[in-house]
């Protein structure tokens, strides 16, 4: 079946609250396109619908970032099955590591899952994120693990998922990718620009073929005992309007 964009429109559909969030979502997919992290149609950001019931969005399959627009998105329950009005289809496959966290944390608002160059070579390195930036301390203050158990498709994975996730906001998948979970979709997208470019600098340390300093570990463990502090308040709220005028200048139908 070929998936394509057209002309349905949810704006009706759906209450002004959840129109907002589909807004964001598709912003969120076009800006991971615009910066070139996507991986052709595979992959996916999920984010909470307000409101009582366990719903989501998530992409239609088939569809390409850059093509992402509010309409387009579609919205599950907790078990991929399709609750809303929509000509499209999704993987429910690739819902399983969204559904899981969704399922476990109340705080996630936004589930963001990568598989960049630069994040599945690191997730590949037995050291994994090593603190050798500023930037890389970031994510230091709320990194997990996961190892890799094959494409996500065993539902018997999820409770391991979740356990090592446990309260972190940044996940590296062991030879996969990487994670962000995010109160907001705007949280989300900024940790995961900070996760990237951690692994980018990394992956362009190394190349140099020198030995490497990292930080102190007396700052690196102070790093740590802000946890909070780091992860509530990096910023994707400061940043998150100036990405909607970025993508305004170049391309606004993602908010059709």
């Amino acid at each position: 079946m070929t998936v394509t964009p057209d002309q349905f429109s949810a704006r009706g559909e759906v209450s002004d609250e959840e129109w907002a969030v589909r807004v964001d979502l598709a912003a969120c997919y076009r800006l991971i396109a615009l910066f070139g992290w996507d991986d052709l149609v595979f992959t996916h950001i999920s984010a909470r619908v307000p409101g009582p019931d366990e719903h989501f969005l998530i992409n239609a399959y088939g569809l390409m970032f850059e093509e992402m627009t509010a309409s387009t998105l579609v919205k599950v329950d907790l078990d991929g099955q399709i609750v809303s009005d929509t000509p499209y289809v999704i993987n429910p496959a690739g819902f399983t590591i969204h559904s899981a966290i969704h399922a476990a944390r109340a705080d996630a608002g936004c589930v963001l899952h990568t598989h960049t160059k630069a994040g599945v070579a690191v997730s590949a390195q037995a050291n994994g994120l090593r603190p050798l930036s500023q930037i890389s301390l970031l994510p230091y203050a709320s990194l997990s693990y996961h190892d890799y158990e094959g494409i996500a498709l065993n539902e018997d994975e999820k409770p391991r998922l979740v356990a090592d996730l446990g309260a972190s906001n940044f996940l590296i998948l062991r030879n996969h990718g990487l994670l962000t979970v995010g109160g907001s979709i705007a949280d989300a997208f900024l940790f995961m620009y900070v996760l990237e470019t951690a692994c980018q600098t990394q992956l362009a340390a190394q190349s140099a073929g020198v030995a490497l300093l990292e930080v102190d570990a007396a700052i690196v463990a102070g790093i740590k005992a802000q946890v909070e502090l780091v992860t509530r308040g990096m910023g994707g709220e400061l940043a998150w309007p100036g990405l909607l005028r970025k993508l305004d200048r170049i391309d606004r139908s993602y908010r059709d």
